[in-house]
């Protein structure tokens, strides 16, 4: 049976909360609603929901109050703020807090109909949840050789003002890195605007981009601005850019180039200064190639292009991210599981992660909420994975480096080794799966380099840099050395 969307409505008006749960509900919804956000954080932490709708002015806690706690308690929840004053100030604020929408009274109940159906097609997306650091930058976590040269690109242009093309897989996550380029950059205290371009139908992306004036077309019974409007000073991140259809991407160009456009339905030229970041799962130059997307759109967006590899590219990245989701779904869920053993771990590394982050965050939650005990052991994962896996030798991700350098003692955990921090710790496990996984299917293929990247379903040049860095030969390296004309 399909999931019904769950839509909690907070609005201290017990009219407008009546008609609008009706309304939903006839649309096929499940409906909750109350008075103020107090009564939401309880109906939240009871029962959940899939959207909150939430007034801004209200009793005991307001709307931005509750938005606030939504993001640091359910950050995977969209929030759609009500405001009854339409001012580009109090949309701002709260989207730049993590707002999902806004609407202003008065509205057309079409129009909520629409935010709601935006906010879950985004949700069903799986779109990023943004972790900060310390000084509250959006967090890539990882220490493999490819993301220290992506943070080293976005340390360099964060603060140009030039357009940034993120490409990477689904779940790689893209919108972490469009977060951390405003976060390094002078815009940071201005808005960081986002918009799913895929959970919009292609009629109403201009309106969502450009904003409408009153009377634009039906429904339309105030102006609203864009996400142009609202993010100027500051950032815009559109995803899955090439779903702008063809009509807009010129209107789209003519404000990258110029700065300026109109408003559905108006003749006022609207000036901005907006840095734009794109993200795309395709590959737009082939698109832009085969005339399915603008040319010189294409070229526009790609001044600084950033890739993202899939996770199966940085298997040695999966402790540190495990670690940190462990972390966050204890807290999230109430739970106090320690570890991974280090056999699950190596099993997690073997496998080649489709969904990238995504599935990996989604799959230590699940490991989460049905452990039995501190530590989560090979039986416990699902079977679907393991059947998924070839396994590696036991003990393969355990280093075994002598106890006089500083490695562990053979069959000895990582995380019980002395003298060591945990992220040292993490990150020695991590190298050490990845150089036993390469080594293993470099033995099974004979040292053959491209039978082993297409095995590990990464490209022959990543594979050569990855054993470069730990130090692994290929056969056609051996051979050369045992040759008589490498012997000299």
């Amino acid at each position: 049976m399909a999931h019904v969307p769950r839509v909690l409505i907070v609005d201290d008006e017990a009219n407008l909360r009546k008609v609008l749960a009706a309304t939903l509900e006839r649309e096929g919804y499940e409906v909750a609603a109350v008075s103020d956000g107090e009564a939401a954080v309880s109906a939240l932490e009871e029962d959940g929901a899939d959207v909150v709708v939430t007034d801004l002015v209200m009793p005991r806690r307001d709307g931005l109050s509750l938005l606030r706690w939504v993001l640091a308690n359910s950050p995977e929840v969209p929030v759609i703020v009500i405001t009854a004053h339409g001012t580009i100030d109090s949309a701002v604020e709260a989207l730049k807090l993590g707002a999902f929408d806004y609407i202003t009274k008065p509205f057309e109940q079409a129009e909520l109909k629409r935010a709601i159906d935006k906010a879950t097609r985004t949700r069903q997306l799986g779109a990023a949840r943004v972790v900060s650091d310390e000084k509250g930058r959006a967090q890539i976590i990882g220490q493999s050789e490819p993301i220290r040269r992506i943070l080293e690109r976005i340390d360099k242009v964060a603060d140009s003002p030039s357009t940034v093309l993120i490409n990477g897989e689904s779940g790689t996550g893209k919108e972490l890195v469009a977060h951390r380029l405003h976060d390094l950059s002078s815009r940071r205290d201005r808005p960081f605007i986002k918009v799913h371009l895929a959970a919009l139908p292609n009629n109403l992306i201009e309106s969502e981009l450009f904003g409408y004036e009153k009377g634009a077309f039906t429904g339309a019974v105030t102006s609203k601005p864009g996400r142009f409007e609202l993010a100027d000073g500051g950032t815009l991140f559109l995803d899955e850019i090439d779903d702008v259809p063809a009509e807009i991407q010129i209107k789209l160009l003519r404000v990258l180039q110029e700065g300026e456009f109109e408003r559905l339905g108006g003749l006022r030229t609207i000036r901005v200064d907006v840095r734009l970041v794109a993200a795309t799962a395709s590959d737009l130059e082939m698109k832009a190639r085969d005339h399915k997307f603008r040319e010189d759109l294409y070229y526009r967006l790609n001044v600084v292009p950033i890739t993202l590899p899939p996770l199966r590219e940085r298997a040695s990245d999966i402790p540190l991210l495990v670690e940190h989701f462990l972390e966050k779904h204890n807290r999230r869920l109430k739970r106090a599981v320690r570890s991974l053993s280090p056999r699950c771990l190596e099993l997690m590394a073997a496998y080649s992660w489709p969904g990238n982050i995504r599935e990996l965050e989604h799959f230590m939650e699940r490991l989460v909420i049905f452990a039995e005990g501190p530590t989560i052991e090979e039986d416990n994962l699902p079977q679907e994975l393991r059947e998924r896996v070839t396994p590696p030798p036991e003990g393969a991700g355990v280093p075994r480096a002598p106890e006089e350098a500083g490695g562990l003692r053979p069959g000895t955990p990582p995380m019980l080794r002395e003298g060591a921090s945990l992220k040292d710790l993490v990150r020695e496990a991590g190298e050490a799966v990845e150089r036993d996984v390469i080594t293993r299917v470099l033995k099974e293929t004979g040292g053959n380099v491209t039978q082993a990247a297409d095995r590990l379903k990464i490209s022959r040049k990543t594979l050569q840099t990855k054993m470069k860095d730990l130090g692994l030969r290929s056969a056609e390296e051996r051979a050369g050395e045992e040759s008589p004309a490498a012997r000299g």
